[in-house]
Formats: structure tokens, C-alpha cells, sequence
């Protein structure tokens, strides 16, 4: 019987590479972030066009942002808690 090798297999493996995991962890916070608008728009029952037009942006912006290949600005979070109908809150800890 063969094991499978899954990606928490892979992830797991690929963290003991220390640059991996340096890169793996900074990232952290962009992740979290995709996660929040997706799970916000989604919960809405949102098209990333639909949030788009609410947000005063285009869906190709919220794409970016949602795939972690675009560092929304202040301007633009505090945008998209108005499309959710939310409170935008930042912290450091």
C-alpha cells in the first residue's frame, strides 16, 4: 500500500528549509488579510465585481488583493469595510 503525500506533508517537509520557512512566515499577514476579504465577501454573497463597484475599484484590484499579489492601501481597506457594512480595525502585537 502506497502512502499518499499530501500538501501538509509537503508544507511540513518544506519547513524545515530555514529561507522557506522565513519566507513562509512573513507572509503571514497578507495571508490573513486574503482570508478576511474572501471569507467577508463570500459570507456577503459578493462577486468580486460586485465588491468592486461598492468599493469604488476595479475586480482586477480585488483579485490581486484576494490572491496576495497586491498590498491594498489604507484608502482601499477602509473602502472595503464600507462594502462589507464592517468596522476596519488594525492592531500590532
Amino acid at each position: 500500500m502506497r502512502k499518499i503525500y499530501t500538501l501538509q506533508d509537503h508544507l511540513k517537509e518544506s519547513l524545515k528549509d530555514p529561507q522557506f520557512k522565513k519566507t513562509w512566515e512573513e507572509s503571514e499577514v497578507e495571508y490573513q488579510l486574503s482570508r478576511q476579504i474572501i471569507n467577508q465577501r463570500l459570507n456577503k454573497k459578493m462577486s468580486q465585481g460586485e465588491l468592486a463597484k461598492k468599493a469604488k475599484t476595479t475586480q482586477a484590484v480585488i483579485s490581486r488583493v484576494e490572491n496576495m499579489l497586491a498590498n491594498p492601501s489604507l484608502n482601499l481597506l477602509k473602502r472595503l469595510a464600507g462594502a462589507f457594512n464592517v468596522r476596519l480595525r488594525l492592531s500590532f502585537e
